[in-house]
């Protein structure tokens, strides 16, 4: 998969201010934020892939950094809330056999422009849509006015077919991003893993903490996340699984405040990396969440915590 950024003006390398050489290519594309790359979003995706593939043209995913939500409520205190950083909705595409990623970059300049300005000269002139495809509830370009019926009023004069997927349901309920924000913000991790199809990411560099848990035998990763508005499950202790230098391991991870050690009210994630001993400072690690132990209470003693964390080793090695 080739990634790509816009920035309203020019086409760039991913990860660089290098311009590219972009031509317009016969495409099929998909539009959305896509937060989470959940089940639903993998359909609409599924669907433009193999489209693309039949009539032997170019699939795309146009895909927003950062959220629209961050520029367009900016004025706003609290966090959108992000079920993924845009390097794990990456890590996430690249399973879906898409050939180009186009990540614009959203700013107010951008969410000025119309949806017609959108389609015309993003979509078709940049891009060469041959074929858009989008869900039911999306809306894009200036106070989200554009919507499949915009894409269909334009498709005979740009050259281009549109298709809007359904609504899909799981077990009878709705697929959307704000419904798996409210299971994870429960603790209920198995159930908001189903909508997402896969666990549930945090990453982060690890960073170097107060070593408490290596006083007690239970040494911690602290990891800083790579987006602040990154959303974090109820506070809690969970099974988790991570990758380092090639080989998997399970962890015990805990998203909280740490009430038996500190006072700040900060909420932190750590994890202790069951069979793994090394320095990981400066690493970045991503943690895929299993499952939920239990929820983060203060213990009268670090003796007390040390037997609870021992019960917590045990939970993992279960499933290990």
């Amino acid at each position: 998969m080739r990634i790509v950024e816009y920035d309203n003006h020019n086409v760039y390398s991913y990860g660089s201010l290098t311009p590219v050489d972009f031509a317009s290519v016969a495409s099929v594309v998909t539009i959305g934020s896509f937060d989470g790359v959940h089940k639903g979003h993998r359909m609409i995706i599924a669907r433009m892939v193999a489209r693309a593939e039949s009539r032997s043209l170019r699939s795309v995913v146009v895909t927003f950094e950062p959220h629209p939500r961050r520029v367009l409520n900016a004025s706003l205190s609290a966090s959108p809330g992000l079920l993924t950083t845009l390097d794990e909705k990456i890590d996430l595409l690249r399973g879906e056999r898409v050939d180009l990623l186009f990540v614009v970059r959203f700013t107010e300049e951008f969410a000025s422009r119309s949806s017609e300005d959108f389609i015309r000269n993003v979509l078709v002139r940049l891009l060469g849509a041959k074929s858009i495809i989008v869900g039911y509830d999306h809306g894009f370009g200036r106070n989200r006015s554009g919507s499949g019926k915009t894409l269909e009023s334009l498709g005979g004069e740009l050259g281009f077919d549109v298709e809007v997927i359904d609504e899909v349901l799981i077990g009878h309920e709705h697929f959307s991003s704000t419904r798996i924000r409210k299971l994870l913000e429960n603790g209920m991790i198995a159930e908001a893993n189903e909508f997402l199809g896969s666990p549930y990411m945090i990453s982060g560099t690890v960073i170097e903490g107060e070593q408490r848990g290596r006083e007690i035998g239970f040494p911690t990763v602290n990891l800083q996340l790579s987006d602040p508005d990154k959303l974090l499950p109820r506070a809690g202790v969970y099974l988790a699984r991570t990758e380092v230098n090639g080989s998997s391991f399970m962890a015990m991870m805990n998203v909280g405040v740490r009430p038996t050690v500190s006072s700040d009210g900060i909420k932190t994630v750590e994890a202790h990396i069951l069979r793994y001993s090394g320095n990981l400072y400066g690493s970045f690690l991503c943690f895929n969440l299993l499952s939920f132990i239990r929820e983060e209470k203060k213990f009268s003693s670090f003796e007390e915590l040390k037997i609870q964390l021992e019960k917590d080793k045990k939970a993992v090695e279960l499933y290990c």
